[in-house]
Parts: structure tokens; sequence; C-alpha cells
């Protein structure tokens, strides 16, 4: 059979190779984003053996791009943003001012332009996302003052990047490089000033349409797929969505699919199905990201090692050394302790994913030469293989500290630090008093209703998402005798009866009925009148038949609660005793 497989052959030899070298790499505690670049490297035309389609490679790491920025938007929490926001939004904004300008310094040094300059300024002062959270989490300072600050740190530089993404194509012909493709200025003539207002009018039209529409359209379709009770039509919505918004953002107001991604992200995680939307697209956020840094490790050619080898340790000497000590400083004047200071500027000594893509685009722009993405590229690897050992630099240096000037340690930054703190505590309250709340509600209801213990925790969520909730007040009939089977009642609240010949059946919260109507097909037997103020869960005929048939251990307890209801009745007609509850 002859038929073209390289997009088979590149995806398959990437995951091969990645999962061969992230293991090895996590092995000899580095990162596993080392050996997926170190991957793409052995795949690359640059080294002998199997050369992957570089084109193919570049799509699939475009999608990588996209959905790794879905994933960013996602996790975006405005609450902790705000809760740090007087460390994380200055000492981000001063960190990337300061390094863009050691880098365009550097660069001219180097003989290259202005436009190269910012562009490899911009690479070098943000880090990876992936690196500072594996790095925080091994320590397990991810939920601490200083983690959360250098979380929200990092976030502040994403946003800052992605607006680099949106304004560099408009300003690249007057920095030295050539429009995009179908650019705004390219297109329509217009001048720089016209032009950067143009398209950050864009941007914004963009953000208030997906902060204002993007909140009651989206939770209301996530709900509205999440209760058909397909798993993998909820992960093909959520992709959907993300995939949809980032391309119809681009085509239609001409923004990166990076930001349109984000946006996608941000907005769904104000769903009330926003974990169940992380966990669900995990799996291929994380495939398509591994072959995002295969395809970045493709374009890297090691001979910059020995070409430039100066040029790769300037460039690692200011990740580390100056973006370290730049980083300590800044977290030192405003004046918070010194062991948040060494702990956020050790975290942030690398340079990542948006590196690579930044540098990307200012190849892509003509305003980065070649030798420029080799420099990052080999940066980024030296620096994220070493930040394990810078940061346990600076836990020794902190403890150095501590006991050779405790008061410093102690007492420097105190205040602020303890304000802080109490912020982000009261974050983490609301935090666990909604995820309490939720779980109160699962237990209440199976306290409440002990036949669904019988499913799993994921298809009890789903319950809660099929549940109609019904009212109903004292005297008001709830089911009318003779009617067709609507659905099946769950009382939770209040007390119904059950209207039969003789003495009335008295429901309690716990009870339901109604099954027996649904699984003969009938129709009612008896009126149930509310005696109470009372609060029903309602599982309509279509969400009973379609979670049932999922479901049968729960269906056979129905039917057998059924059998035996229905036995009750005839032992008490043949006693002429009034029946027991049939409706």
């Amino acid at each position: 059979m002859h038929q073209e497989v390289s997009l088979i052959a590149t995806v398959a030899v990437s995951f091969v190779g990645a999962a061969i070298l992230g293991y090895l790499a996590d092995r000899v505690r580095l990162p596993p984003l080392v050996g997926y670049l170190l991957a793409g490297i052995a795949m690359g035309p640059m080294t002998p053996g199997f050369v992957a389609d570089a084109g193919l490679a570049s799509q699939l790491a475009e999608m990588g791009v996209i959905l790794l920025m879905f994933g960013v938007g996602l996790h975006f929490s405005t609450a902790d943003l705000l809760a740090v926001r007087g460390i994380a939004v200055p000492g981000a904004i001063a960190r990337i001012v300061i390094v863009t300008l050691l880098g365009v310094l550097l660069v001219q040094w180097w003989g290259w332009g202005l436009g190269a300059g910012i562009v490899f300024g911009l690479s070098l002062s943000v880090a990876s996302t992936v690196v500072l959270l594996k790095a925080l989490e091994e320590r397990n300072l991810l939920n601490s003052a200083s983690g959360r600050v250098a979380v929200g740190w990092l976030i502040v530089e994403d946003l800052a990047t992605v607006l680099a993404l949106v304004l560099l194509p408009a300003v690249a012909e007057l920095l030295g490089g050539h429009a995009a493709s179908g650019g705004l200025a390219q297109s329509a003539g217009l001048s720089l000033p016209l032009t950067i207002t143009l398209t950050l009018l864009k941007v914004c039209a963009f953000a208030v349409m997906a902060v204002f529409l993007g909140p009651k359209i989206v939770p209301w379709l996530l709900t509205l797929v999440a209760r058909t009770g397909s798993r993998e039509l909820f992960t093909l919505t959520v992709l959907a969505i993300a995939l949809g918004i980032a391309f119809g953002s681009a085509k239609i107001f001409g923004v990166s699919f990076a930001l349109g991604a984000f946006f996608a992200g941000v907005v769904m995680s104000e769903s009330n199905l926003s974990h169940r939307a992380a966990a669900d697209s995990l799996p291929l956020q994380n495939a398509f990201s591994v072959l995002f840094f295969v395809s970045v490790g493709m374009l890297f050619d090691p001979s910059i090692l020995v070409r430039q080898p100066m040029a790769v340790i300037s460039a690692l000497a200011l990740i580390i050394v100056g973006k370290t000590i730049i980083s300590f400083f800044i977290v030192v004047m405003l004046r918070y302790p010194v062991g948040m200071a060494l702990t956020v500027s050790g975290g942030l000594a690398q340079i990542g994913e948006f590196s690579f893509i930044l540098a990307s685009l200012g190849i892509s722009l003509g305003l980065l030469p070649e030798d420029g993405q080799d420099i990052i590229l080999a940066s980024a690897i030296i620096s994220i293989t070493l930040n394990p050992l810078v940061c346990m630099g600076a836990e020794a240096l902190h403890t150095e500290v501590h006991a050779r000037w405790p008061t410093l340690s102690n007492h420097f930054g105190r205040r602020r630090h303890e304000v802080l703190g109490r912020e982000l505590e009261k974050i983490r309250a609301i935090n666990e008093a909604r995820e309490r709340k939720h779980q109160l509600e699962m237990q209440e209801l199976i306290e409440t209703f002990p036949l669904f213990a019988k499913v799993d925790e994921d298809s009890q969520e789903e319950l809660l998402l099929l549940f109609r909730p019904k009212t109903a007040l004292p005297g008001e009939r709830v089911v009318r005798k003779g009617d067709r089977g609507d659905g099946m009642y769950f009382l939770s609240s209040g007390a119904v009866e059950v209207q039969l010949p003789g003495e009335p059946i008295r429901l309690e919260p716990g009870a339901f009925f109604g099954e027996m109507a649904l699984l003969s097909g009938g129709r009612r037997t008896a009126d149930v009148v509310a005696v109470d103020f009372c609060q029903f869960f309602v599982l309509e005929r279509r969400d009973f038949n379609m979670f049932t048939a999922k479901h049968p251990v729960l269906r056979q307890a129905v039917s057998e609660m059924a059998r035996e209801r229905t036995e009750m009745n005839v032992m008490r007609q043949k006693h002429d005793q009034p029946s027991s509850v049939d409706s």
C-alpha cells in the first residue's frame, strides 16, 4: 500500500522519542521538557538519522501553542493575581523592561538591529510556566505566599507577552522587519500610530466580547452538553470552544491564535464545569504541548554552541545571573522578605515556551536572525537544565542568611508579608468554602438518597446536572392520576401524600416516587399532593432512561424497589388494605 504517511511518522516518532528522552530526563531529576527538546533536536535536519517533516511539525506546534495558551487561561485566577498585584505587577513589568533593555544592548554589541534586540530581550525576559510549577511543586511551595507571588508574577509576564505578540506585527516594519502576511499595516497602508491604535481597538473589542458575552454563553453551552452524559461529546465541545474562539478571533478581529485561546480559557474558567473541562482537555493539551517542544527542538542547530559560544554564554548569564539579581532586588526594594525574593528569583531564572513563540514570530517577521533563535533555544535548554540547581542554591542562601542575620531574615518585610498572607488566606478560605459547599451537596445527596451511592463520583456529578429543581406549595398537586410519566421525583425537603383509596401514604425527605410509570411506560395511578413546602429533584423521562441505561446497577435497584412496591400493593389489595406508593 503506497500512501503519504509523513504526518503519522512525524507524530509517532515525536511521541516515542519524547517519551524515552523525557523519562530519562526525569530520572536524572531534570524537567521532562528537556527530554522533549532533545527529542526534537535528534529528529531535526541538523542531526543524522530520521528527519521529520518540519512543515507538519510547525503546524502541530501551532496547535500546541493554542492549547498551551488555553490551559494558561483556564487556570488563570483573577483573585490570586489581585492579591499579589502589589508585587507581581510592578515586579514583572520592571523586570521585562530591564531585561529587554539589556538584551538590546547585548545584541547591539553583536551588530544586530533594534528589532532583533527587542525580540531577543523579550524572549529572555519571560520564564516557563511548566518549569516554574514543577520547581514549586517539588519544594512544596506552590500554595505558599512566595509560590503564589511567583505564579502571579509569571501570569503578568504571560499577559505582557501576549500583548507583545499582538503589537510586534504592527511595528515590524518600523523595527527593520516586514509586516505579517495580510497584516493590517500591509493591507491598508496605514500610519504606524493608527495601525497600533486600530490593533489595540480590535483586541479590546474582542476582549470585551469575550468577557461580557463569554460567561453567559460558554457555561450554558457546557452545562447543556454535560447533561447529555457523553464524556467524549463534552471533551469535544471544550476543544471546539478553545479552537473555535482562537480561529474566529484571528479571522474576525485579527488577533493571534494565542490570545484567542487564552481568552477562551479565561471565559471557561468562570464556569462551574471548569475543573471538568480542564481534566478532560488535559491529555490533549499535554500531547500537543509535547509536539510543540519537539518541533522547537527540530529548529535548533547544535552547531551554534561551537560557532558562537560567547553569545550563548552571554545570553545564559543574562538569564541565570542577571534575571536572578534583578528579581531579587525588585522584591527587596518593594519591601518584601528576603526569603520570598530568593524563591521568586530562583524559580524565574529560566526561559521556556513563550520565548520560543516570540523567537518564532521574530523570525517570521524578519526581525530576528536564525542565529538568534538558535541562541535562545540553547539558552533555554541549558537554563531549564540548571534551574533545579539554581533553586537549591537559593534555598541554601536563604538558610545561610537566616543563620547569620536572623533579625534581617525574620523582620525585614514582615508586615507586608503578613498582609499578603492574610489576603491569600481569605482567597483560600473562599475557594475551600466553595469546594466544601460542592462536597456537601454531594454528601447530602448520598445521605438523603442512599440509592445513588451505587454509582461513582463522576456519575453523581452528572446527576446534579441532570436534576431539574422543582418546588410545590402546601396543597399543590405534584402528580396527577392518569397523566403520562414525565419523570422520577426525589423529595429533598417537605412532605407529600399519595392519594390512595383508604388512608393516604405520607412520604418524607429521602423518598422518591414516579418510577413505576417510567419503567412500565404506563400512566400515573395516583395523585401526589404536597402537604408542606416541598423541594424536589426531578429526573426527567429522557434523562432517567439515558442515565439508568449507563448504570444498570442503579436501574436494577430501582426496578427491584418498584417490584417490591407492586407486590406490596397486591398483598394489601388481597387483604383490603390501602395500597403502597404506586404513582
